[in-house]
Parts: structure tokens; sequence; C-alpha cells
């Protein structure tokens, strides 16, 4: 199972500033939903995207917003690190407080300041031993991992503290494939006979 598979909606950014939606089950209107937002669909491996170019970037945080708030009518299982949605002040978009990066199970993060790598430790995270650089234990499966980047990124946003999640997808064609779904072959009747009762 790849990263972006683990919610009901997962919306994330390629490293070269696309925004993608994934739906991971089928929810009641949402292509209706993204397609309204802006995103535009694409077939990719398996799956459906919903995508928005880099040049939407002025708009993308408006147009994903109105996307989520959407979705979020028909689940709650919505997993939100796009970077190209965010909105800071100043040069913090070039230049993020945070950066966090999955790569290959591997969670490493790189905090600028004191306080980042604070919040960094409440969730998980630990020295490298690298000045400013974290990591994830190495022991945690992909869910617990995601979990704890979540719980991060949502704590330093709260603080205004700028975060750049990297998932590790270099471009769209680096998108994972979907998850193989098990076929539906039916179970072989059994060969136990069952005892029938007379009067």
């Amino acid at each position: 199972m790849a990263l972006i598979d683990h919610a009901d909606v997962f919306i994330g950014s390629t490293d070269d500033g696309w925004t993608l939606v994934v739906l991971n089950r089928p929810i009641r209107n949402a292509a209706r939903i993204l397609t309204g937002a802006g995103f535009t669909p694409r077939e990719h491996q398996g799956r459906t995207l919903y995508l928005l170019p880099p040049e939407t970037a002025e708009d993308a945080h408006e147009r994903a917003g109105v996307a989520v708030y959407g979705l979020l009518a028909h689940t709650h299982d919505l997993v939100d690190l796009a970077w190209t949605t965010r909105q800071y002040s100043g040069n913090s978009a070039a230049h993020p407080d945070v950066t966090i990066r999955f790569t290959d199970r591997v969670v490493t993060a790189t905090a600028a300041t004191e306080q980042a790598a604070t919040i960094l430790a409440q969730h998980g995270f630990t020295p490298t031993g690298a000045k400013r650089q974290y990591t994830l234990p190495p022991d945690l499966d992909e869910c617990d991992a995601l979990g704890a980047v979540i719980g991060a990124e949502v704590h330093l946003h709260v603080h205004g503290i700028s975060v750049r999640v990297g998932l590790g997808i270099a471009t769209l064609h680096d998108i994972p494939p979907a998850p193989s779904r098990p076929s539906a072959t039916p179970a072989p009747p059994s060969t136990t006979q069952v005892q029938r009762r007379s009067r």
C-alpha cells in the first residue's frame, strides 16, 4: 500500500508543484465537487487523480478549501498534506521553517527553529545527530508514521510555523499505481455433508 492509500481522501503535492487529490473509495458527488473547484481528472495507473497544475499556486489554497469543504460532507477520513495549498506570510513558502520528507519508508525532518524542533519531538521525531535534523523511529509502520506527520504538521501550523511535506513523489509520473483489489472469486462449496434430522 502506498502512502496516498491510507484515507478515503488524500490531498498532497508533487515536488514539482502539482496539487493532487486521490479518492480511495467511491464518494457521492466527489467528481462534481472536485471539478467544480477547478481540479482536472486524469487517469493514472488504475486510479483517477484530480489535479491542479503549478500555475494555479495563487489560488490553490482557495480551490482546495472549496473541495475539502464539499468532501467533508461525505467523509471525515481525509488527509491533507499538500504544501501547494498552504498560505504563509513573506518568504515562508519558498523557505519553510520545517521540511518533512517521506523517503523509502523513512521520515525525516529539518527544523529551522528551536520551537519547531520542540513540536517535532512532541510527535515522536528524534534528533539524528546532524544539526536540526530529525527522524521518526524506523520501526513505525506507514500508517503510524503518517499519523505522526499529520499531528506534527497541524501543531506546527497552529503556531504559525511554515511546513512543507514532501511525499517522495517528484512528478505526476511517480505517483504509485492503484493498489490491486482482491478478486471476488466465490468460495468453493463446503465438502462436509450437512446431517439432516428425520422425524
